[in-house]
């Protein structure tokens, strides 16, 4: 048994809570709201998060930050990506020691093009870091709490400590697999949000399946090329963070990415759609990001592109996938 502390308790904090807590951690789970905290103590739920579901009665919440970080030796950061710099700050308050950090958010920083685990490196002292291990692929929360069978992966160039993750989460209904290319897991996992917008405008705009199949298949392609100029490995872009991310994310009404697209597509603006959905759609900020990382590194990205003018230059869905079916001829097979 390991004290584990979840920093995080929305829908995905709290289902990976429920799975350390039903394998036998000690686990607690960290939220700044104070009547959260309450209710997952008293009530033993998390009804804006996970509806209908009963949480473990040895799972324990709290809103003190300091008592979640002196709680145990393993952090699992799952707070979103706007979030992650102020939660660090406020950390490097109580930290003294180090710890392991497990990070399970999806996004890339716009302007300063971080990834995750280097926005927490620049942000946590390298004295309280003992490794920083990311945690991602095709799981939806609410299949998860279900015991439905879900499959992801831990990475980290330190292999011993991805499989310490592994042991820790690893059970007969979420298996989990390793991976040392920290780089391409988390480039996959955040650009697979991008393409699950543009598939939830597509099917907003009632296109069917020949297209978000090509959407999907397009989307892995520029994913790719990008994942790979920055370092990654192409290979784990056809694996579970990369394509199987992808098509759990385009394809799911439980993905907050595709249903905002999808209000995208009926015509709604993006103001209205994220007030309606009321959680954060870790794609829109992506989207921005992804598209200054094409122009970065010089990769051609039709899709992100595309998207991008859709969000933040007001440009009709419509007329969006037009212009990409209009594009010159090119072959199907990049050379990466």
């Amino acid at each position: 048994m390991e004290n584990v502390t979840i920093l995080g308790a929305g829908s995905w904090g709290t289902a990976l809570a429920i799975v350390l807590a039903e394998n036998g951690h000690n686990t607690l789970l960290w939220t700044h709201r104070i009547e959260q905290a309450n209710e997952i103590n008293e009530q033993h739920t998390n009804e804006k998060y996970l509806p209908n579901i009963q949480l473990p009665t040895k799972l324990t919440a709290t809103a003190d930050l300091q008592e979640a970080v002196n709680h145990s030796n393993i952090i699992v950061v799952a707070v979103p990506t706007k979030a992650i710099r102020e939660v660090c700050h406020s950390m490097m308050t109580f930290l003294n020691d180090k710890k392991l950090f497990v990070h399970v958010s999806k996004g890339i920083e716009p302007d300063t093009l971080k990834r995750i685990s280097e926005m927490l490196k620049e942000n946590l002292s390298p004295d309280v870091i003992e490794e920083i291990v990311v945690l991602s692929g095709p799981s939806h929360a609410e299949e998860v709490v279900l015991h439905h069978p879900t499959t992801i992966t831990a990475a980290c160039g330190n292999l011993e400590m991805a499989e310490k993750v592994q042991d820790l989460f690893m059970n007969q209904y979420f298996r989990v697999y390793t991976n040392e290319d920290v780089v391409g897991v988390e480039i996959g996992g955040a650009l697979k949000n991008v393409i699950a917008l543009a598939a939830g405008v597509s099917d907003g705009l009632n296109y069917g399946d020949n297209a978000k199949a090509a959407l999907i298949t397009r989307g892995l392609a520029e994913i790719t090329r990008l994942g790979v100029k920055m370092g990654g490995n192409p290979f784990t872009f056809a694996g579970l963070t990369g394509m199987g991310d992808l098509i759990a994310t385009c394809t799911s009404v439980h993905s907050r990415n595709w249903r905002a697209g999808n209000m995208l597509g009926k015509g709604m603006k993006l103001d209205e759609v994220l007030d309606n959905i009321g959680m954060v759609v870790e794609g829109v900020r992506t989207t921005k990001a992804a598209y200054q990382l094409s122009q970065e590194y010089d990769v051609p990205m039709p899709l992100t592109t595309a998207l991008y003018d859709v969000l933040f230059n007001d440009k009709e869905p419509k007329e969006a996938v037009d212009e990409l079916m209009i594009r010159m001829k090119k072959r199907e097979i990049d050379i990466l």
